[in-house]
């Protein structure tokens, strides 16, 4: 996969674009927890400097989270889109459509486990759920829709981002990018 790595201005350009894109999607109606973060996390890490990995979905998620309200459990729906960035360095390493599709299921379910945790943890102060194995279980339980949601979401967002990039890539012969990193 060639990449965005370097610190030129087409490349802050492309992350300032998809930043961008992200807090739309995010303040904008759309169908709960379907957005194209976990898409723009992945293809950070995959395509950009590893340092966009972390960086890209961050700054997206706390600008939007300024814009929609912050909440109790932002420190774990935070973490939860940087490891889905690092998921990105994981697809650089050998760029193919199953680990595109892999990455993307496993960052819908590593931010599912991790967000619901956070939620059974210290949701509205901690009150939501008992504090006990079948009070996590009831939490993730009840958001099972939320993350079919996400998880068919995900994949698409993550086709379309990568499935471009493939396209204008190959079909518009753009120059190969520097591959340092």
């Amino acid at each position: 996969m060639q990449d965005f790595s370097g610190a030129s201005a087409s490349h802050r350009r492309v992350a300032f674009g998809l930043i961008v894109i992200g807090i739309l999607a995010r303040v904008l109606p759309h169908p709960p927890n379907v957005t194209p973060l976990t898409a723009i996390a992945l293809f950070g890490g995959a395509a950009l400097s590893a340092r966009w990995a972390v960086g890209l979905p961050l700054i997206t998620v706390m600008l939007s989270d300024m814009a929609i309200g912050l909440h109790d459990v932002v420190a774990f729906t935070w973490s939860g889109f940087a490891l889905t960035g690092l998921l990105g360095l994981w697809i650089r390493r050998q760029p193919s459509v199953r680990r595109i599709v892999l990455a993307s299921a496993a960052g819908s379910t590593f931010f599912f486990l991790l967000s619901n945790f956070g939620v059974w943890l210290v949701g509205d102060a901690g009150t939501m759920y008992p504090k006990t194995l079948q009070g996590l279980w009831l939490c993730y339980e009840a958001a099972l829709p939320f993350f079919r949601n996400a998880l068919i979401g995900d994949l698409v967002y993550t086709g379309g981002i990568f499935g471009a990039y493939a396209w204008m890539t190959r079909r518009l012969a753009v120059p190969a990018l520097s591959r340092s990193r």
